[in-house]
């Protein structure tokens, strides 16, 4: 049922606003969210904050399940309003800025709110706009993204609409969330154009600016295996720079030569250029990367003993992702419950992060692996095979589990 949250209307900039909270959260998204729910269960009479904009929260998972037809849109959004915890102070407005050394965080609407403890919260920003024409393009022309909500549905319809020739997916410099999703929709496309038909007279390309398809080399070896059974085209260190939508043109960079090289396509996958959000980047809390500066142990900022981060936003040595944030947050909530109360906690993170690889319909390989690039797998079997009953996890029991366990503090 919806928590009795309290709800912050926008606050007008010449109101001059301000308000306290002992704990402020910066984010509602799978951090944000788990994090508040810890936090009231351990302490019901906590006094939190969270500042959040969107009235919706989406399972980002489902979405390349969405670009390959196996589940509608909808099926990965839920109402905000249900998960925000009981008593949180819901401010339903954008970070503007955050000042660590002044203790403040002033919204899009000019509220101006103080905190003892602040836990950022606020992911990884996508750069739709850092490659010229992809911005313009996407949604239409064939050019398609599982990484919005708005356009996984748009990738659906590309493969549906294929007769052949040339299926381009691409991956980006950058960081990026779930890293193995760039090519997850590829493995399924594959699939499917075999199923109706047309793969015979097409082409299936990765272009990755990476030296190697995964860096953990347990798991490199089988998706390997995927790619020359499926006779994919892979061509390593190139880097998507420019979209010529009208022509079915991708203009990729060679990182190591810095040459240009053209490819026509006829349907083109791109995962944007992603980064640390710009309110993070323009702050004190930022390392020289963008990044919240914190230990990779403890979640906990050195400069601001106050401060915490979780998830994608986070400056840590490991994978962007979901799996990373279920194992993040009650390390995270230990080490604040015990600040607190002016002790310490000996939980320590160890990079646990996990990217259940789709290789096909019905096909999963379930990579976890830690900060020294070590397999931490949770299975008494060899998981860097391709299993139905991983398929199974991915698609059955892990949205479960997210929106009525690790939402709700409780996994």
């Amino acid at each position: 049922m919806p928590g009795a949250h309290q709800e912050l209307q926008p606050a007008s900039s010449d109101q001059h606003q301000s308000r306290h909270h002992r704990v402020l959260i910066l984010g509602g998204g799978s951090g944000g969210i788990s994090v508040a729910a810890r936090l009231r269960r351990a302490d019901a009479s906590l006094d939190i904050g969270l500042v959040e904009p969107s009235e919706t929260h989406d399972y980002q998972p489902l979405w390349t399940l969405v670009g390959a037809g196996v589940f509608p849109q909808e099926a990965s959004r839920r109402r905000e309003a249900d998960f925000v915890p009981t008593n949180v102070d819901w401010i339903r407005e954008r970070v503007a800025s955050i000042d660590p050394e002044g203790k403040v965080v002033t919204t899009s609407g000019g509220l101006r709110v103080t905190y003892d403890y602040l836990v950022v919260a606020l992911g990884i920003q996508i750069n739709w706009s850092s490659v010229p024409g992809l911005a313009e393009g996407i949604g239409s022309n064939g050019i398609c993204s599982n990484y919005s909500y708005d356009h996984a549905a748009y990738t659906w319809e590309c493969l549906q609409a294929f007769r052949g020739g040339t299926a381009l997916f691409t991956m980006p410099s950058t960081a990026v969330k779930c890293g193995g999703a760039p090519q997850k929709i590829m493995y399924l496309a594959d699939d499917y154009f075999r199923k109706v038909g047309v793969r015979d007279k097409s082409r299936v390309v990765f272009a990755t600016p990476q030296k190697a398809i995964f860096a953990i080399d347990k798991y490199r070896k089988t998706l390997e295996k995927v790619i020359a059974r499926k006779g994919i085209d892979v061509h390593f260190r190139h880097n998507l720079v420019e979209l010529h939508a009208e022509a079915k043109e991708a203009v990729f960079e060679n990182v190591d030569t810095h040459e240009k090289v053209t490819m026509a396509y006829d349907m083109v996958h791109v995962t944007p250029p992603m980064g640390p959000p710009d309110v993070i980047r323009s702050s004190a809390l930022a390392n020289e990367d963008g990044w919240v500066d914190v230990d990779k142990h403890s979640l906990r900022s050195g400069k601001f003993p106050e401060v915490f981060a979780i998830g994608d936003c986070a400056g840590l040595p490991t994978s962007k992702t979901g799996a990373a944030v279920r194992k993040q947050a009650p390390v995270l909530v230990e080490h604040l419950l015990a600040a607190m109360k002016g002790g310490a906690s000996q939980a320590s993170y160890d990079g646990y992060s996990s990217c259940p690889v789709v290789t096909g319909y019905g096909k999963l390989m379930l990579a976890e692996f830690d900060y020294n690039h070590q397999p931490a797998e949770s299975f008494p079997f060899d998981q860097a095979k391709e299993r139905y009953s991983m398929w199974l996890l991915k698609t059955q029991l892990l949205p479960r589990l997210y929106w009525h366990g690790m939402l709700r503090g409780r996994l």
